[in-house]
């Protein structure tokens, strides 16, 4: 009697990309819609809301492309370091780098012959890729992508700010902070949910999270805005 495999949802191979767009998007919607809500609490004109929104949305986005790029970069070299060290090690220590398997697999459950002979199987299979997953805990899944992340964080960074300049580009100059406001704790709000069900984890509180600290962020940068207005 044959048997097929059944298909399972998980979430963990959408980490990587998950978190630089998510953390993007955020950053896109919380960093311009506070540049634009800040400068216009200082009483500026609209122009000067609009090019300081401009300003923010590409100088944001090209922050976000090179810090992902350098952070994943590093962890991509990390990762390339750990795999050589282990080359050289199953060249060298073939017999202790099975033995090790072996013991990852007991400290698993495995009785020691079987566990030895799971070791042995997969060493003769592909040592090296069993070593960087069992070992190092290295998978093609979560491998760093740094062109991905840093394309990701750039495009959602570019994407979440188009709606606070948006906004602050059509709305009458006596309610643009308020509309700003709203409309862009309101796309947090949907943002957090979206990212808390694509993670599969709670909707409610991924929203409340998001927004909570992104209102934090333009009351503050008003109130700083507004403070430095009116000494200026």
């Amino acid at each position: 009697m044959s048997k097929s495999w059944h298909a399972e949802a998980h979430f963990s191979q959408r980490i990587g990309w998950l978190r630089a767009s998510v953390l993007g998007a955020n950053d896109g919607v919380v960093s311009t819609a506070s540049l634009v809500v800040g400068v216009a609490a200082a009483e500026a004109a609209r122009g000067q809301v609009v090019l300081a929104g401009v300003a923010g949305l590409v100088a944001g986005a090209m922050s976000m492309a090179a810090g992902e790029y350098v952070s994943v970069s590093s962890q991509a070299d990390s990762e390339a370091a750990d795999m050589q060290r282990e080359r050289v090690e199953l060249e060298r220590n073939a017999d202790k780098e099975l033995e090790e398997l072996a013991q990852i697999y007991m400290s698993r459950g495995l009785d020691q012959p079987l566990a030895r002979e799971v070791a042995k199987q997969l060493s003769h299979h592909d040592a090296l890729g069993a070593h960087a997953r069992d070992e190092l805990g290295l998978t093609e899944v979560h491998a760093a992508r740094p062109i991905q992340a840093a394309f990701a964080s750039a495009l959602a960074f570019a994407i979440g700010a188009t709606l606070p300049l948006g906004v602050a580009i059509a709305a009458p100059r006596d309610s643009l902070s308020f509309l700003v406001t709203g409309t862009s704790l309101a796309s947090l709000a949907v943002l957090g949910s979206v990212a808390a069900r694509a993670g599969g984890a709670g909707m409610f509180r991924g929203a409340v999270r998001v927004t909570l600290w992104g209102a934090v962020a333009m009351g503050l940068t008003a109130l700083v805005g507004r403070a430095v207005g009116a000494v200026l």
